[in-house]
């Protein structure tokens, strides 16, 4: 798989340039301040390009997963076409016809992280080893299985953890977590020897929007030696706590912040919005 530290490019749907645009600009600028190349994607339909693009996992091997999740089945016009945006942006790719969104693939170079929720999806692979081993040889990683969170509608890893180093997560912090994940993240600790840093978030509440991502801070964009991550400005924040965390975390990395919730509102952050590869 491709480490971060060698990640050198940074997609995004066209969508977000066109739909939140101030947004977009004020993210690109960090990017073109850090020399970060970056492009816009043709013919998606949303902005969470994460999700329906492939998984690079060498700089000219990119896995393609379908992408018909759960959450969408009402709302086919938001459900991009893998295959058409591909050739539409020139992308060779290996189709699997396992049914996987991109931001429940969480990876370091020989590890990648997906949640629970691959088995709602994939309710006709019954064989869940084998359906397991068919997504280790399609990316060549050891594939670890977290418990996903009942309540979040996508399920996805990347809103729960993310690679340090290849035997450190981070995560949202078990101790404000639900009892049944606190529970399972760490039995998987345990079974894979990893070891896990406790990271701040808030449980932010907006009338009428229990989907929202505001308070989600492990939700950030990596990109080589760059890191962006969200940053709240609510009068609950925990902004500078989880920035001073990231800091020491992450000493050989740039830290910028950028507040991201205009997109946080639909129910996502930097993560899902960016497609991020090795060119």
């Amino acid at each position: 798989m491709i480490l971060s530290k060698d990640i050198n490019k940074v997609y995004f749907s066209k969508h977000l340039e066109t739909e939140f645009a101030e947004t977009y600009n004020s993210l690109t600028k960090i990017l073109h301040k850090h020399q970060v190349k970056y492009d816009t994607l043709k013919a998606t339909k949303d902005i969470w390009c994460r999700d329906y693009m492939p998984i690079q996992v060498e700089k000219n091997k990119f896995v393609q997963f379908r992408y018909e999740p759960t959450y969408l089945q009402d709302y086919l016009n938001l459900q991009s076409d893998p295959k058409h945006v591909n050739k539409e942006n020139g992308i060779k790719a290996i189709y699997s016809d396992i049914n996987l969104d991109g931001g429940n693939v969480v990876t370091w170079a020989d590890k990648a992280i997906i949640s629970d929720r691959l088995f709602n999806e994939n309710p006709k692979h019954t064989d869940r080893q084998k359906l397991i081993k068919e997504i280790e040889n399609l990316l060549d990683a050891e594939v670890i299985i977290i418990p996903q969170i009942n309540c979040d509608m996508t399920g996805h890893a990347d809103g729960m953890v993310r690679f340090v180093n290849n035997n450190t997560i981070l995560g949202n912090n078990r101790e404000e977590e639900y009892k049944y994940w606190r529970k399972g993240i760490n039995k998987v600790l345990e079974k894979h020897d990893l070891n896990y840093i406790d990271v701040p978030f808030m449980d932010h509440k907006i009338k009428g929007n229990s989907e929202h991502a505001i308070g989600c801070y492990i939700n950030y964009l990596e990109v080589g030696n760059l890191i962006v991550m969200p940053i709240f400005e609510t009068p609950d924040n925990k902004d500078q706590e989880v920035y001073d965390l990231m800091v020491n975390i992450f000493p050989e990395k740039t830290i910028e912040t950028i507040n991201f919730n205009d997109v946080a509102l639909k129910g996502g952050l930097l993560n899902c919005t960016t497609w991020t590869i090795l060119e």
